[in-house]
């Protein structure tokens, strides 16, 4: 995942050039900084898989000391879980072996997210249902041949022995390591793609796909902008430590200029649009102030502290636009 906060580094970068302040360029580094994901989970579901799917989408999974928590939980809430997501660490919840989820209307991957809906309402987080092993699936020749075989002389895929155990034209190994590599739900989904004539890397493609691996990222970058804000408000804090301690009015006045407030601002949107409200984007004198007054009032409703200061600050650089016009 990219860096979170890039306008408040750019505007402190531009500073740090012609100051001398102290420290400037290690909190600019550190508001750079891409977002890393620990992921944890109570041992069989999935955890490892989870992990490798990430790395492999670009995600920075590291092994602790993250800024963003995956909780990898299969079918349901258990109190390890729920002891897992306390704190104010930024979380995300997946729901691995979505696939396992029944014969249900709708297929296995609808009652997982219908899980994973519940569990969001529920803990108050993200949470998003994830076939982790269909992530990175690499399917060499001979799979290729089995799949095709396997379109045009269907097997019995009702159980794992009675596609194992039957009679076909694919040998049973290499039925098994089809198996090993995709299970039942992604065997079927191969075998359909290869029936539409798609080739090994569309297979892989549609698999990825079926696996949710990008919804889990799309998420992680919600979240990240969470990150990047806390990371802002960090860094305008240390500034502003150092600014008294060091009795700097230069660095004083920079923090207190236009251009850090409306880059914190724009922060503080990431964070709100992330969350699904929207933020109106006009740059004309009206459309400051109606942000600027619309979100004095949103600040003032039942909001947690995180949002609440995020729309005082764009109230803040809302109405430090309209004094530029």
């Amino acid at each position: 995942m990219s860096s979170t906060c890039p306008a408040l580094a750019d505007v402190l970068a531009r500073y740090a050039a012609v100051s001398s302040a102290p420290r400037l360029h290690a909190i600019e580094a550190r508001l750079r900084a891409p977002v890393s994901v620990a992921v944890v989970g109570r041992p069989g579901v999935g955890r490892g898989a989870v992990a490798r799917a990430l790395t492999g989408a670009g995600v920075g999974v590291v092994a602790d000391a993250a800024d963003v928590r995956v909780v990898v939980i299969a079918e349901a809430l258990k109190p390890e879980d729920r002891r897992a997501l306390r704190g104010d660490r930024p979380s995300v919840v997946v729901v691995n072996k979505a696939d396992l989820s029944g014969r249900v209307v709708g297929g296995p991957l609808a009652a997982a997210r219908r899980v994973a809906d519940d569990i969001a309402v529920d803990v108050g987080r993200p949470a998003v249902p994830m076939v982790a092993h269909l992530a990175d699936v690499v399917l060499d020749d001979q799979l290729i041949d089995a799949l095709r075989a396997l379109a045009a002389a269907p097997a019995d895929l009702a159980s794992v022995d009675a596609f194992v155990g039957s009679e076909h034209v694919v040998p049973m190994p290499v039925r098994q390591r089809l198996l090993e590599r995709l299970d039942r739900f992604g065997l079927a989904h191969a075998v359909l793609a290869v029936v539409e004539g798609e080739d090994a890397v569309s297979v892989a493609a549609g698999l990825r796909k079926v696996s949710q691996v990008d919804d889990v990222v799309a998420k992680l970058a919600d979240v990240g902008a969470e990150v990047g804000y806390r990371r802002v408000r960090a860094a305008l804090a240390e500034l502003q430590r150092t600014a008294t301690e060091s009795r700097d009015d230069d660095l004083a006045a920079f923090l207190a200029s236009d251009e850090v407030v409306i880059a914190v601002m724009a922060a503080a949107v990431a964070v709100v649009e992330a969350s699904g409200v929207g933020v109106d984007p006009g740059d004309d004198p009206d459309a400051h102030l109606r942000r600027a007054l619309r979100w004095r009032r949103y600040a003032d409703g039942p909001l947690g502290a995180l949002h609440r200061r995020c729309a005082a600050d764009i109230s803040r650089g809302s109405l430090r636009l309209l004094g530029e016009v």
